[in-house]
This record gives C-alpha cells, structure tokens and sequence, in this order.
C-alpha cells in the first residue's frame, strides 16, 4: 500500500467513526429530552378504555383490515349474511349482528367483550373437547348464533374479524382484563324457572324493544335490527350458548334493559334474569342438527345444555329450566367437577 492509498484508508476509517460519534450523540440526546421515546408507555387503568376504531386507527399498519373487521361485526348480515349482494357469501343464516350479542362492537365489559379474546386462545373448548383456535371459535358463533355456515379461515373476512379482535386486545391493563371477560355471574335461585313470572318480568322491561311476539324491531326485511329477535326463525338456533338459561340469565342481567343496565350497575335481579331467560327460551327457534354431537366427553356439558344426551338421570326439563343446584351436585360428587352452567 502507498501513501495515498493509505492517506484514503484512514480518512474513510475517520468518517465511518464520525457518523458512528453523530449517532451516538443524537441518542443521548432523544433520551435525555424525549425518553419515553424508548420506554413502552404504561397504560393508567383509571383512564383506560377499549380502543375505538373512529378514533384509534392512526398510524396502524393493518387499519383498513381492522376497519373492516369492525364493520363485519357491526354489519354482518350485509356482507356475510342474507343481506349481502353476493350470495355466495351468504353464510350467515339469520339478520343478526354479531354486535347483538357482542354489544358496542365488543367493547362494553359483561357483554361476551372481544377485549382480550385474542390473548386467551388457542384453549381447550369442551363442546369440541379438544384445543380450538380463535378461527374455530369465530365458526362456532357462525354455525350456532348466527344460524349458518362456516367463514373460510383463509377468507378476507376471517382475517379481518380475527385482525379487529387482536387489535383489541393488545395493550388491555391487567387490572382490567376480569371485567372484560365473559358475562357477569348469577346467583342462581334453587328454584325452577317460573315461566309466567318471567312473562311478567319480559312484558315489564323487555317488550318496548323486543316487542310481544319477540321479533325485534327494523324498518324494513333489507335492513339491519334497531333490537333484535329473541326468538322465531330469524334469531340464533337451539345449538347457541345463549339458548342455556344461564348463560342468558347472564347476558340479560349485565346488559338489559338495553342502555339502563351495566355490569356493574344491573337493573335486574339475579332471580329476575333468570326467570326471564327462561321465557324467552321456552320459545321455538331453528334447531341445529348434529347438537348430539356436542361435547363428546358428555361429563364436560354444561348442566343447562338444554338438549341430551347427557351423563345423569336427570329430566331434559330440568337441563332447561332447572333447578340446576342438584345437577351440580351430582356431577362433583361423582366426578369431581364443579360446574358453574
């Protein structure tokens, strides 16, 4: 190597340490004037709330697919349901949204809430009795609560469905995720299910939205429900978590009246929601076929699965409408299971 050659090593050695020392000092810098800027930010729980996609999609790399997601639960039977345009999409058996059941998009606590969905699959589903994947779950919903099909797992819109729940999921305070998660737990009355006083109760607080017959109320057959059936041909099947009274006595005493009651501050009592879910599944709805099929270990049913075969000698009217303490009873005396539905 000659001088030059050597003068032009060393100068190019002296500019790669010069912009290695501008790096540097541009760090030390961000971090003593904006050090957040490399710390995660902790979430205040007080101030916390589910993501909105009206407010909270800046900056988000898959927005367009979580918007879609959004409006596929808000809007399901426009585009995968007896209202979408293309009737191969058409999977959805019924004019339910999945926002029916799932209020405020997912997001009202005590309301089958997507907020944290995502984190908690794959898990164990006993009505398959094996490892299920959120997908799976998603056309669980599909088949029995929205009367229909299953979505493609490759579809677009699985992936947006799957896409929104994550979306809400992510970054949830761990002081919130129990309040979130499911519905809100009933005391159950050890009493069967009283049908006349929950006509009583629905005729009292259910029927303005509901209406008489049940069907729900919306403008026209091409639009969406303002309130949704309870029963009749157009609502969730008989294969449906929500068709169980507890799980309905659940739902109703979180969420109903519609607007009035909230997780935290119900409006109904826990003998009130119970009766009154009991009503409202004493009605015909479609039936799903196959429902002997569920739960294949049959000690993993729930007891107010209302439809057999079962692992007891008790009635099939005693699986619908209770009382289900001495149901309960028997399964943990016998198996060692305590069952809470």
């Amino acid at each position: 190597m000659n001088l030059i050659e050597g003068i032009k090593a060393i100068s190019q050695i002296l500019k790669l340490i010069l912009s290695v020392l501008v790096v540097l000092i541009a760090f030390v810098l961000m971090l003593q004037f904006n050090p957040e800027a490399f710390h995660s930010k902790k979430v205040d729980p007080a101030n916390w709330k589910p993501r909105s996609v009206l407010t909270d999609l800046e900056g988000e790399s898959q927005a367009s697919l979580i918007r879609f997601g959004h409006e596929l639960i808000t809007k399901t039977p426009q585009y995968i349901g007896p209202l979408s345009a293309d009737e191969k999409k058409r999977l959805a058996g019924n004019n339910l949204t999945c926002q029916n059941c799932h209020l405020e998009a997912g997001t009202k606590p005590g309301a089958g809430s997507f907020v944290g969905v995502f984190n908690r699959f794959p898990q164990f589903r006993g009505r398959e009795n094996q490892i299920g994947s959120l997908e799976e779950r998603i056309n669980g919903c599909m088949q029995r609560s929205m009367n229909g099909d299953s979505l493609p797992e490759t579809s677009l819109e699985m992936k947006a469905m799957i896409a929104y729940i994550k979306w809400l999921s992510e970054d949830v305070p761990e002081e919130k995720v129990d309040i979130y998660k499911g519905f809100v737990k009933v005391e159950l009355p050890n009493v069967k299910a009283d049908l006349l006083t929950g006509k009583s109760i629905y005729e009292k607080n259910c029927v303005t939205c509901h209406g008489a017959d049940g069907q729900g109320v919306r403008l026209n057959e091409n639009s969406l429900y303002q309130y949704p059936p309870l029963w009749g041909n157009d609502t969730f099947n008989d294969g449906a978590g929500m068709h169980r009274v507890i799980t309905a006595a659940e739902f109703i005493k979180g969420n109903m009246p519609y607007l009035q009651a909230t997780w935290d501050n119900p409006v109904l009592s826990d003998e009130e929601a119970y009766h009154v879910a009991a009503y409202i599944n004493s009605f015909d709805r479609p039936e799903k076929a196959n429902k002997e099929l569920d739960f294949p270990d049959k000690k993993l049913k729930p007891v107010s699965t209302p439809y057999g075969p079962w692992t007891d000698t008790f009635s099939a009217e005693q699986h619908k409408y209770g009382p289900f303490q001495p149901i309960m009873a028997y399964y943990e005396k016998e198996f060692g299971i305590k069952k809470s539905k």
